[in-house]
């Protein structure tokens, strides 16, 4: 990227970030419009799977939101058609962004070689420490990161089973479907992993548990290969992780933590909404 486009972009960032409320959609538009028409061949792979990725979070955002405001807006006429309507709150806004029209939100030049829908889970323990897996990517043997319990679903295979099969494959532990709470978040992510640009849709659920020490029996040749070791961490303990050069993913998993044990202690399925 060259340094007028450099400048270019910061400067559209710049505008949307601090639009008024009435132009901001503009002003997105105007940056996404421009990210869009960018040819993304010159620029290194992990960048370009960081654009798609903040893209594919945009959109998902964008669509939460204006289902939202749908419901909101039909809750609103089933009431006034009831009785007159009290206080003054304006109704919400639906909030338009451009959109992609190519598959998954790929930015123009690269291909997503494996996309999937994956089920993972926050098992926490006692003390509200969440169950993390230490891993790397065979292609990048020294460089590591973190993240849940979970993989891939199996062909006709329910997200809620998915989720069970997991975590016993990858902990020898075994959990009542009845004992995941969710899922509770959604997550986009596209990344490149053993030589393959992936797109993954990531559901994730919450349980209790003990505390345990994870047996790792029913590991693919290629897990087994990638992960490395485990680990029962607190907030303050992933924050210190990603601190040191170690990710975590989800990137807010530390912050998340009193949600997911609030909705693991409690007995409804909360409703889903998207982080990153």
């Amino acid at each position: 990227m060259s340094a007028d486009d450099a400048r270019r972009f910061v400067t559209l960032a710049d505008a949307a970030e601090r639009a008024d409320r009435q132009d901001r959609e503009l002003a997105e538009n105007r940056l996404s419009n421009a990210l869009a028409a960018y040819g993304t061949t010159s620029l290194r792979p992990q960048l370009v799977a960081e654009l798609a990725d903040a893209e594919a979070r945009v959109l998902i955002a964008r669509r939460f939101h204006n289902d939202a405001v749908r419901d909101t807006r039909v809750a609103y006429a089933s009431t006034c058609s009831l009785a007159p309507p009290r206080g003054t709150a304006p109704l919400p806004q639906y909030f338009e962004i451009s959109e992609r029209t190519t598959a998954a939100a790929v930015p123009e030049g690269i291909t997503v070689d494996t996309s999937r829908t994956s089920a993972r889970v926050v098992m926490l323990d006692e003390e509200d420490r969440v169950l993390l897996l230490r891993g790397h990517d065979p292609k990048i043997p020294n460089t590591y990161f973190w993240f849940t319990v979970g993989g891939g679903l199996e062909r006709g295979e329910h997200l809620r089973a998915a989720a069970v099969r997991e975590i016993e494959e990858e902990t020898g532990f075994k959990v009542a479907p009845e004992n995941l709470r969710g899922p509770l978040w959604r997550r986009v992510a596209i990344f490149p992993f053993d030589g393959e640009l992936i797109r993954s849709e990531e559901l994730f659920f919450a349980t209790r548990t003990h505390g345990f020490e994870p047996v790792f029996q029913g590991h693919t040749e290629l897990e087994q290969r990638a992960i490395t070791g485990h680990r029962w961490c607190s907030a303050d303990e992933i924050r210190r992780l990603a601190k040191s050069g170690e990710p975590v993913y989800p990137l807010d998993l530390a912050n998340l933590l009193v949600e997911a044990a609030t909705i693991a202690d409690g007995s409804e399925d909360p409703e889903v909404r998207s982080i990153r």
